[in-house]
């Protein structure tokens, strides 16, 4: 019995000296592999342990040899446990994919989910068309536009009248003169400034609006920030759910890269309130990865991203997510139409003094009761209307 006391002992005094190597092995391990972090604190707890046996002699004894065995077997037995627990959490997390297939979409596509006109378009291009490019939530709106009025062929998805390279690369391709039109959300400061640098003036024509939406895992309970709540948690002044009606768990507050287009939109709803320098692993590169990672089993309950609306209920339509209230409105079409919601955007269409003779008319066009009425069947909100 004595032996067994002094036994146990060594194991809690192992572990506890073994919580500094936890921690360094947080540091540098990224959050997808922190399933292995057990077994380095397994083998370091059975080395001090052989170092105890050994120092105190008894693995010189028969008794002493199965004790250390005995104890070497749990404490394996146990680190096996928790790595295999959270390898089929990362599994469950991996099995996720959020990225929108945007081949569906392709205008003259078979099968293609473009909305269509029913009745004869009254404005047509058969030549010089413009190349358009935008941002990846918009491609389904200008696809419509290009199927309404560009000849029937095959447009390449990143390389050809009508296409589509995200956000940044849109502002980057227009800016340097690959595209004659972008159709996106409001250019960053960095954005407008390479724009100067180059010569060239942003000339931004709104066509519609959108629902800026902050969204959590479907499993965790908070169903509605407030917006200054919502600048609470992106400046890092809020860091627990517990402060505005959630459980204690910490926030998890995931990010865009800068340039993007839902980044660009929570800088103007921060205004001069700074955000907080987010760690790198919390930084996603696609729209669809942010939606991925709050969805993911192991962020059920701390996590939190943002996005569109029309991206993420339409597009994407992840049911383990859940678009948060904001002051209390939900983000609909509606709400978006009669200004209740409080974070709305507007939808550009973007030039940079193209020389297409074409670009104003087509503005024109989409104005127009056709373009409004794509916009509208595609799932965002009309200008006016």
């Amino acid at each position: 019995m004595k032996m067994i006391t002094i036994i146990l002992t060594i194991i809690v005094m192992a572990i506890i000296l073994a919580l500094p190597l936890a921690f360094i092995s947080v540091l540098f391990i990224t959050p997808n592999m922190y399933y292995i972090v057990p077994l380095f604190i397994a083998i370091y707890v059975i080395l001090v342990v052989l170092i105890i046996f050994k120092t105190l002699g008894w693995t010189k004894y028969k008794s002493g040899k199965k004790s250390f065995y005995g104890v070497t077997a749990m404490i394996i037995a146990v680190a096996l446990s928790f790595t295999a627990s959270g390898m089929y959490k990362q599994n469950l997390d991996s099995l996720e994919d959020t990225e929108v297939d945007l081949h569906q979409y392709m205008p003259f596509a078979p099968e293609t989910k473009t909305v269509k006109l029913e009745e004869p378009v009254t404005w047509k291009l058969e030549s010089n068309l413009p190349v358009i490019d935008g941002a990846t939530a918009l491609y389904p709106m200008y696809a419509g536009f290009a199927q309404a009025v560009y000849p029937e062929k095959e447009y390449n998805l990143y390389s050809s009248k009508v296409m589509s390279n995200m956000t940044n690369i849109a502002y980057e391709n227009l800016i340097n003169g690959q595209v004659d039109m972008i159709f996106v959300a409001g250019p960053s400061a960095k954005q407008i400034e390479a724009a100067e640098q180059a010569g060239k003036e942003l000339k931004l024509t709104p066509i519609g609006k959108e629902a800026f939406v902050f969204f959590v895992n479907s499993k965790n309970p908070v169903k509605s920030l407030t917006i200054n709540e919502i600048k609470g948690v992106y400046s890092g002044d809020i860091t627990n759910w517990k402060d505005v009606g959630g459980k204690r768990n910490a926030i998890r507050a995931f990010q865009r890269p800068q340039d993007s287009g839902s980044q660009t939109a929570l800088q103007k709803l921060m205004g001069d309130e700074p955000i907080m320098d987010p760690p790198k692993e919390n930084v996603i590169d696609l729209m669809g990865g942010i939606i991925g990672q709050v969805s993911a089993y192991t962020n059920y309950n701390n996590a939190i991203g943002f996005t569109f609306r029309y991206y993420s209920t339409e597009m994407v339509r992840n049911e383990k997510i859940r678009l948060l209230q904001v002051n209390g409105v939900e983000p609909t079409a509606e709400s978006i139409r009669s200004g209740d919601y409080p974070i709305t955007a507007e939808i550009y269409a973007v030039t940079a003094g193209s020389e297409n003779p074409h670009i104003e008319e087509f503005i024109d066009w989409i104005l127009s009761d056709q373009g409004q009425e794509i916009i509208e069947k595609t799932g965002y909100v009309s200008i006016g209307k």
